[in-house]
């Protein structure tokens, strides 16, 4: 699998990652990460309020030993939530980062995370503080690199003239096109890498989606939305199947054809879905290829926005 560099200085990690925010409990998530690292997999992104810390624990136990030298683990902070699951907050002061971060490495069993970013642009704590807390973390040999996630160019620049920058974490995808605007110009511009998630829509580039599951809040899967969006996907079959892939293949693959930049998380919660994955990886789309996708599915096509307005309008990425 090809290997990019997120920021000019950071690690050197696969073009795919593994998203681990929706991995089962027990068994089933162990082996989806073992499946990953024994695949070449070594990017394992996580967050402390996934599954209240279990992503976190399930990294431990699949874990053996000389891994955690080869593994690059990215890990997020600052989103809140209570007993029952439901966001309540955020929290990215200096304070909260380094309790958080303490937390983690319990859970993770390592003296260091690769990459520590807060989940989002927290309103009442200016970024330059966020990123300051995370740098003496850095100078403590805690943290490796500094990350950010849905954020904009102009918060970007502000975090960069802190400490260096490995990567912008945004959501990416045929049907997310939002960081085409500024967020991925002022990447390359600096020297930053940009990890996509949700490349696959949360579920609507797959190719399969027979609706349910957990995002029928999310305005893309609302009635006439959800029809021209699907829609859409029906348009993108075609294409793939001339490639001999499928739509999410397809799909993954083209996130990965928009700059060298650029690493894909996938997220899995079995381990057969990661060969899938690896399948977009190797798959290197013609300018007639990008074309067709193109036409098929142009930006600002799809109907409805990513979250619903209030969740939007707390998006520094979308601003």
């Amino acid at each position: 699998m090809e290997m990019r560099r997120l920021g000019r200085g950071g690690p050197l990690v696969p073009s795919i990652g593994l998203g681990c925010g929706f991995l089962n409990g027990g068994d089933d998530g162990v082996a989806t990460i073992r499946a990953a690292i024994d695949a070449g997999v070594t990017l394992l992104d996580t967050a402390d309020f996934y599954g209240h810390g279990l992503s976190e624990s399930l990294i431990r136990l699949a874990l053996r030993d000389g891994d955690r030298e080869r593994v690059v683990i990215s890990g997020k902070f600052g989103a809140l939530r209570d007993p029952g699951g439901a966001f309540v907050g955020m929290d990215m002061s200096p304070a909260y980062a380094k309790s958080a971060l303490a937390y983690t490495l319990h859970r993770l069993g390592t003296d260091h995370v690769d990459i520590y970013r807060p989940a989002r642009l927290d309103p009442a704590v200016p970024i330059e503080d966020s990123v300051g807390a995370i740098a003496e973390m850095v100078q403590a040999g805690w943290v490796r690199h500094i990350g950010l996630s849905e954020v904009g160019a102009e918060t970007i620049r502000r975090a960069h003239a802190v400490h260096p920058i490995a990567d912008v974490q945004i959501e990416y995808s045929l049907f997310s096109r939002g960081p085409e605007r500024s967020v991925l110009a002022t990447c390359r511009e600096l020297g930053i890498g940009v990890t996509a998630y949700g490349v696959l829509s949360h579920g609507l580039l797959t190719g399969s989606y027979a609706g349910g599951g957990e995002v029928g809040h999310l305005p893309r899967f609302h009635g006439d939305n959800l029809a021209t969006n699907l829609a859409l996907v029906e348009r993108l079959r075609p294409l793939a199947a001339r490639r001999n892939v499928t739509v999410a293949q397809l799909a993954i693959a083209w996130v990965l054809s928009r700059g060298p930049e650029i690493v894909a998380l996938v997220g899995a919660g079995r381990p057969r879905r990661i060969a899938d994955a690896l399948t977009a990886a190797d798959l290197e789309l013609t300018e007639a290829d990008l074309a067709a996708i193109e036409e098929a599915v142009p930006a600002g096509a799809v109907a409805g926005t990513r979250y619903a307005a209030p969740q939007m309008a707390m998006l520094d990425s979308e601003r």
